[in-house]
């Protein structure tokens, strides 16, 4: 199991890289999260929901994502409340005060059911764990799901994780280990050190005191890595700055309050001649080569917020003027004209509102959530059909209001384009490269700029690339063999 001082010391990634390496070395790892808070989302083969970092970590262990490894999803909606995710479907809506006494023993039974169909359907695998947080939050302990609890039902050999980029990290541990039970402290085999800047050498005081005060060895010092992962949470964005300032293209991407499904626009990411620039409310929209509004967990409460601070109305002069604007999900349903939501799903003051305008759309909200992988082929931005792939995830319908606007898609309902505007409810339409450079090139079209090649593999093929680098890393300056005895 990998624990973490905190949240964001890097527990994700380092689980992913020790899934890789467990991999490279002929065993299968079974990558599992009990328990995760993220509106950063998967939906699997059979039509579950999960968290996208244990997509992740299923990838580098070489398997499909299941929500088995993810058995308990909870999805933030504001007002201190949080959708239910059970098994992959969703069970309800939980308060945060009342979460443990409504929630634990069900949350619990959905674990354990995670745990028997992963363990069926892979006997010889080794479970891979990820706590969250911090375990040793003293208020919580007792109601822990998926961390210490879980490591001592599964007796579990676990390695702890701390951020020295954040500093304190002798605190951060010595903290830790403090306010574990008696019980617990020994489940602890190893420490780790993450994100160190510098020569290696400058730490060795540090890890021989730490061994010295601790009696736990410090397995590795992983270096600071310069490679682009993608977030576990929307907190993580707040630490991506500006980069590559020789990028020909900026696209503006905002940053939402209820943003969901962030992961969409890593594939512009890494894209080397585009830098995205990530917009809060409140914050100037600027003069950018386009602009993608991304998925929101609470369509009509985001919608409101640009409308309060101004930038709806600056997002509707810069699509009125020429502008290149993209929406993805909840965004592009803000593009529409009409959001109708009369269960009040969407957090909104009201049950219904007006859209930005740039497409002729109307969406209500209501019925079952969209849950399903799709195919399909996309005629736009140049009109010859390429093939495209991704997910739905929402809740509603949308329909065109008039015949002002194309079907983006050879399957009906899937987006729609006019002009310059376009949206779609395929998340991880930018993983499909081909797709995702004739958009860069229009972008490059408008500013004279020559066009880059169409021939790019599936973003996919990138990650694959990423995640042997993050191994690469992992088994460099790690040593696993304290935490692979059987």
């Amino acid at each position: 199991m990998v624990l973490g001082t905190s949240s964001g010391a890097g527990k994700s990634l380092m689980t992913a890289a020790l899934c890789r390496a467990l991999k490279r070395r002929g065993e299968q790892p079974l990558p599992f999260k009990g328990q995760n808070m993220s509106n950063n989302a998967w939906v699997d083969g059979q039509g579950g929901e999960m968290a996208y970092s244990q997509a992740l970590q299923a990838w580098a262990a070489g398997l499909e994502p299941c929500c088995a490894m993810n058995p308990v999803l909870l999805k933030p909606q504001g007002d201190s409340t949080s959708e239910v995710i059970h098994n992959g479907h969703s069970v309800g809506k939980a308060r945060a005060d009342t979460y443990y006494q409504e929630w634990f023993k069900p949350g619990w039974g959905a674990i354990r059911r995670g745990l028997d169909q992963l363990s069926s359907a892979h006997p010889q695998g080794r479970l891979v764990l990820e706590g969250a947080g911090s375990p040793v939050e003293v208020n919580l302990q007792h109601r822990d799901l998926t961390n210490l609890r879980l490591a001592q039902y599964l007796r579990a050999r676990c390695l702890l994780v701390a951020d020295i980029e954040r500093g304190g990290v002798f605190a951060q541990i010595i903290g830790t280990l403090a306010l574990l039970r008696p019980v617990e402290r020994p489940l602890i085999q190893g420490l780790l050190v993450n994100r160190f800047r510098g020569r290696r050498s400058l730490f060795d005081e540090g890890v021989k005191w730490l061994e010295e005060h601790t009696g736990v060895p410090v397995l590795g010092v992983m270096p600071w890595l310069d490679e682009v992962f993608p977030p576990e949470d929307s907190l993580d964005l707040l630490e991506r700055r500006p980069r590559k300032p020789e990028a020909e293209l900026e696209i503006a991407v905002v940053r939402l309050p209820s943003l969901s499904n962030f992961s969409d626009l890593d594939p512009l990411e890494a894209e080397a001649s585009v830098k995205l620039h990530w917009i809060r409310p409140g914050e100037p929209l600027g003069n950018p080569d386009a602009v993608v509004l991304p998925g929101s967990k609470q369509t009509l409460r985001d919608l409101q917020s640009l409308e309060r601070c101004g930038l709806a109305q600056e997002l509707q002069r810069y699509g009125a003027t020429g502008g290149v604007v993209f929406g993805i999900c909840g965004g592009m349903q803000m593009l529409g004209e009409v959001l109708d939501d009369p269960d009040g799903l969407e957090g909104g003051d009201q049950r219904s509102a007006r859209g930005l305008g740039l497409l002729p759309l109307k969406t209500r909200f209501g019925g079952a959530k969209a849950l399903r992988q799709r195919s399909s082929h996309s005629h736009w931005p140049t009109g010859s059909p390429l093939p495209i792939s991704g997910f739905e995830l929402h809740r509603g319908d949308t329909c065109a209001v008039s015949t002002g606007c194309q079907e983006l898609c050879s399957d009906a309902g899937l987006g729609w384009c006019r002009d310059l505007v376009a949206g779609t409810y395929l998340h991880g339409v930018f993983d499909n490269g081909p797709w995702r450079r004739q958009w860069l090139n229009l972008l490059r079209q408008q500013r004279g700029l020559k066009p880059l090649s169409l021939d790019q593999p599936h973003h996919a093929e990138q990650r694959e690339q990423l995640l042997e680098r993050l191994a690469d890393a992992f088994e460099a300056h790690v040593n696993l063999e304290p935490l692979l005895q059987r």
